[in-house]
C-alpha cells in the first residue's frame, strides 16, 4: 500500500511539469517538481516527432556500451562505489560541455547527492547541498537540449532544471533515473499516448517516461546502477527527500575509454 501511495504520488507531482503547474519553487533546480513547458507550436513538434522514432533503435543505441576512443566520467561516490557514465556529445553539445568541465576542474568533489527518491531517481551536483544553487562553467543558466532519441530509461544521466518557461534554466544540478519498469506508469502513459513502440522499451529498460522530452538526456550509466540503487534507498527525510547522512561524490574522473 506504501508503494501505491508513492506512486501515485509522485504522478501526481509529475503532472504539474507536464501540465506547465507547480512555479511555487522556481529557485530550485528539479528533476519532476517544476513547470518545463514550452508553447503549443513546440509540444506539436515534440508529438510530431514520437510518431517518426525508431524506439527500438534509438534505444539500443543509447545503452550500448562506449566505444573505445569515447569520453567517460567515473564517479566516485564515498562508501558506495564508482558509477561510470557516458555522454551525447552530439545530442547535448552543451549539457556534455558544462558536466565534462566542472568535473575536470573539481566542481562537483565533496558535493552530495542533496535529493534522493527511491524508483525515481538520485539528484546532485549542487555545491550547497540544498537544491537552491550551482551555476553553468558560463556563469549563467543555459537552455534544454531536448531530443526524441534519448529516453529517462533506467540510468539515463539528465540535468535538473528550474523549469522556466521560454528562459534558460539549466546550471549545474544533474540526476539519475533510477526507476524500474511500473506497469501502472506504462498504463498511466500509454492513456497519455505515448507511442507502443516507445512503451515496449520501457518494459525492457525501466526509467521515468513522464520525463521524456521534458528534461535534458546527455548521458547513461554504463556500470555501477547497483551503486545508483544503493543511494536510491538510503533513509530520507519527509520534507525534501534529502539523506539522512550526506552521500558523497568525492571527485569525478573524466577518461577516454580504453
Amino acid at each position: 500500500m506504501k508503494k501505491l501511495v508513492r506512486f501515485f504520488s509522485l504522478m501526481a507531482i509529475l503532472l504539474l511539469v507536464l501540465t506547465g503547474c507547480g512555479d511555487e519553487k522556481m529557485e530550485n533546480y528539479t528533476a519532476g517538481t517544476t513547470s518545463n513547458t514550452s508553447n503549443t507550436t513546440k509540444n506539436n513538434e515534440k508529438e510530431d516527432s514520437k510518431l517518426k522514432m525508431n524506439y527500438a533503435q534509438a534505444a539500443e543505441k543509447q545503452m550500448e556500451k562506449p566505444q573505445v576512443g569515447e569520453t567517460i566520467a567515473v564517479l566516485h561516490v564515498k562508501n558506495y562505489g564508482d558509477i561510470k557514465v557516458k555522454f551525447f556529445e552530439k545530442v547535448a553539445p552543451k549539457a556534455v560541455e558544462n558536466f565534462v568541465t566542472h568535473a575536470k576542474n573539481g566542481y562537483y568533489n565533496g558535493v552530495t547527492f542533496h535529493r534522493v527518491m527511491n524508483e525515481f531517481m538520485i539528484q546532485g551536483g549542487d555545491p550547497e547541498g540544498t537544491g537552491m544553487g550551482g551555476q553553468s562553467i558560463w556563469g549563467k543558466d543555459f537552455a534544454e537540449e531536448i531530443s526524441p532519441e534519448l529516453v529517462p530509461y533506467r540510468g539515463s544521466l539528465c540535468m535538473a532544471s528550474r523549469g522556466l518557461e521560454n528562459s534558460p534554466s539549466l546550471g549545474s544540478q544533474f540526476f539519475i533515473t533510477q526507476a524500474n519498469y511500473n506497469e501502472q506508469m506504462a498504463s498511466y502513459m500509454k492513456n497519455y499516448g505515448f507511442p507502443d513502440d516507445l512503451l515496449e522499451q520501457y518494459k525492457t529498460y525501466g526509467g521515468y517516461l513522464s520525463l521524456y522530452q521534458q528534461y535534458t538526456v546527455f548521458g547513461q550509466v554504463f556500470e555501477g546502477m547497483e551503486v545508483v540503487d544503493k543511494i536510491a534507498q538510503v533513509e530520507t527525510d519527509q520534507t525534501n527527500d534529502k539523506p539522512v547522512q550526506d552521500v558523497v561524490i568525492e571527485s569525478i574522473d573524466v577518461m577516454v575509454m580504453n
